[in-house]
């Protein structure tokens, strides 16, 4: 069936008797073209006579032309006018501005040669920006905690309380999942390597130190990091997206003692917990997989263990703990701050503020290894 001025192209053999003569006629804007059959037969005819400089063209059939079948014709002669070309005045102008867009050509972008040391310099400083801001926010925590202890009858209690709900409370069944099956998989392959030696009996010394003092408070951590810590720092960013913050500060109330001091006495708080937490379940996971492979009973566990476990291990353990919940709100609430009113940046500053936030844990982890390192064993 034939379409009512459809596009097409009509190939046929010079008089003088050198190349071919190509008459296009018909609507060819994309309406037209875009009719079932057409564009694949009228772009197979185009790609024959592509490279073809002896063709003689005819345009001045064309009823209407607009720019997605211009440029079918120039990609066909190489963006480039052919020499025997017949345009309507209509054309002229269409074409005229294709060609001068093609001759448009982008700046090259000029490297310096000291372009690795300029982006270490950046990065630097950048580092340094980061760590004054930092130092700063712990300098109004600080501030506001003197603040707090003068006057606790008017503190944010409610909000220290639901801090330590969502941080602590909701936290508990993760905690317990990931340090009961921890401390199958430690407990497991400590088994498989102590019994080839005949030391069955030190599994309870090694999985109570490693549990006890390393294991529960990193990985409580690093699960209050990513768990909490994202928390916060889209809590924060969603505030200043939705100007809260500016609110907040037009009504006098301080950013510090309302948002970031109840998170950092709850965390202070919980984190200790949930380190206790953790190492139960570790633990209990130990033990049950001490019972299974070498058949080693829940009471001679619990009995070696106090010997096992030095008790200042216990309290390092704490410490870590409640370092660790510190840090993380520190940076956590750094990053939430730093956020620009623009979603973009959220998502960009709570991945941030993650991947920082378990960075930090475990230097302060390789520092309190230095400080304690001859210490509980």
């Amino acid at each position: 069936m034939q379409i009512e001025n459809a596009p097409t192209l009509t190939i046929q053999q010079s008089d003088q008797g050198s190349g071919q003569s190509v008459i296009a006629s018909g609507v060819w804007q994309v309406h037209g073209l875009s009719q079932r059959g057409i564009l694949k037969g009228i772009t197979r005819q185009l790609a024959s006579l592509k490279d073809k400089s002896a063709c003689t063209w005819d345009l001045s059939s064309v009823e209407s032309l607009d720019h997605i079948g211009a440029q079918m014709f120039w990609n066909t002669w190489n963006k480039q006018r052919p020499p025997r070309l017949t345009l309507d005045a209509r054309q002229e102008d269409l074409f005229k501005r294709i060609e001068e867009a093609g001759k448009i050509t982008l700046p090259r972008q000029r490297t310096s040669p000291f372009h690795s040391i300029i982006v270490l310099g950046a990065g630097m400083l950048g580092f340094f920006e980061h760590l004054r801001s930092f130092i700063g926010l712990i300098g109004v925590v600080i501030q506001d905690l003197w603040r707090f202890a003068r006057r606790p009858a008017t503190g944010p209690w409610r909000e220290i309380s639901a801090n330590i709900y969502h941080s602590g409370f909701q936290a508990l069944g993760i905690t317990a999942l990931v340090g009961f099956l921890i401390g199958v998989v430690f407990s497991y392959l400590s088994s498989q390597q102590l019994s080839k030696f005949g030391g069955d009996a030190f599994l309870v010394d090694l999985l109570g130190i490693a549990v006890i003092r390393e294991l529960g408070p990193l990985l409580a951590a690093i699960l209050v990091a990513g768990r909490s810590g994202s928390s916060i720092t889209a809590q924060l960013g969603v505030m200043r997206v939705t100007e809260e913050l500016d609110a907040m500060l037009v009504m006098g109330v301080s950013h510090g003692y309302r948002l970031i001091m109840p998170k950092v006495i709850a965390l202070a708080i919980s984190m200790p917990l949930l380190v206790v937490w953790t190492d139960a379940m570790a633990l209990l996971g130990g033990m049950v997989s001490a019972k299974i492979e070498l058949g080693m009973s829940f009471r001679y566990f619990l009995q070696k263990l106090p010997d096992a476990v030095p008790f200042v291990n216990y309290l390092i353990g704490l410490l870590k703990g409640a370092t660790f919940g510190v840090l993380i709100v520190l940076v956590a609430c750094h990053h939430g701050l730093r956020i620009k009113p623009n979603t973009e940046s959220l998502g960009r500053g709570t991945t941030t503020s993650v991947v920082t936030a378990i960075t930090v844990v475990i230097l302060a982890d390789a520092v309190y290894a230095i400080i304690f390192s001859g210490t509980g064993f």
